[in-house]
């Protein structure tokens, strides 16, 4: 019930204009998102490179209701680009295709996003489509497929969602192509025809989509904070003789930051999803929905640095 009460409250903007001059959430979302300015998440990207972690950054925000804001979103990408070039950061760029366009219309959304792409590949960088709720999967897997991975196969990837029933024939067709795929769980409340509705079921998918993509994709990102499931990977790859440089593990900005470090130091590769940028508010609630439990944690940690300031 907490789960689903947190996902309806990341779609209430009425109520993201009231929290965000709360100093107390802006406390905690400062916790999930790196500020937002490009300035910020820059310097924080600096700071996960100092200890052997790659990112990949976020500019917030959905579903624009305009060509001008999807041309202003895609300028403020290609700025993006310029900023990890000209610092040579060890990071790259995760795109939603709402955010560029898709929703006003398809083809204003390739345009959009292409003109990412062509900027990363530039700079022999990267962009990863972010994967939104199951009613955009088939036209961003389309879109990819038809419009992206054709001339920028080395310059952009998908992302997909254990939780969703249809994701292990999206693994194999990700996988016919030799397209980098970002496996994760999943932060949407879905209806249970199209997703899993326990975590038992969510986790056994994801394991089977981690192994394939093991062992017949491309590079593919492990995108959890599960450390049985980090353990799983580490013991599929050892026994099928898969070297990590293959593989990298992904995790969320500000979340289990002593795990990041630790399978750093075990010699696997590690990046971090940087998200940044006005509008926290609904990623701060999905972050919180997927584990109620960061709400206790987070409020702890906040009160221990206000008294010790």
């Amino acid at each position: 019930m907490l789960r689903t009460s947190l996902i309806y409250l990341s779609r209430q903007l009425r109520v993201f204009d009231f929290v965000k001059n709360v100093g107390f959430a802006r406390k905690m979302a400062s916790r999930f998102v790196a500020g937002e300015t490009i300035s910020t998440a820059v310097e924080a990207v600096a700071q996960l490179n100092a200890k052997g972690i790659a990112a990949s950054l976020d500019l917030l925000g959905e579903s624009v209701h305009s060509e001008a804001e999807a041309r202003a979103t895609g300028r403020h990408y290609l700025e993006i680009l310029d900023r990890i070039h000209e610092r040579q950061l060890n990071a790259n760029v995760s795109v939603k295709l709402t955010a560029l366009g898709q929703d006003i219309s398809d083809d204003l959304g390739v345009e959009v996003v292409r003109e990412v792409i062509a900027r990363a590949r530039q700079y022999d960088s990267f962009v990863r489509l972010d994967m939104e709720s199951s009613a955009y999967t088939d036209r961003t897997l389309d879109t990819f497929e038809q419009h992206l991975f054709p001339g920028f196969e080395n310059h952009v990837g998908i992302v997909l969602q254990s939780s969703l029933r249809r994701t292990l024939d999206d693994v194999a067709r990700a996988n016919r192509l030799s397209a980098r795929v970002r496996i994760c769980k999943g932060a949407y409340l879905e209806p249970p025809d199209v997703a899993f509705p326990d975590k038992a079921d969510v986790d056994k998918n994801y394991v089977a989509a981690m192994h394939t993509l093991l062992t017949e994709g491309r590079y593919p990102g492990i995108a959890t904070h599960d450390e049985a499931i980090i353990a799983e990977a580490k013991r599929f790859a050892k026994a099928q003789g898969i070297a990590p440089d293959r593989f990298e593990f992904q995790m969320l900005y500000g979340v289990r930051r002593d795990l990041q470090e630790q399978i750093v130091k075990e010699g696997y590769r590690m990046r971090v999803y940087v998200p940044f940028g006005s509008q926290w508010y609904p990623y701060l609630m999905r972050r919180l929905a997927e584990r109620p439990a960061n709400i206790a944690f987070m409020a702890g940690n906040i009160v221990k640095e206000s008294l010790g300031s």
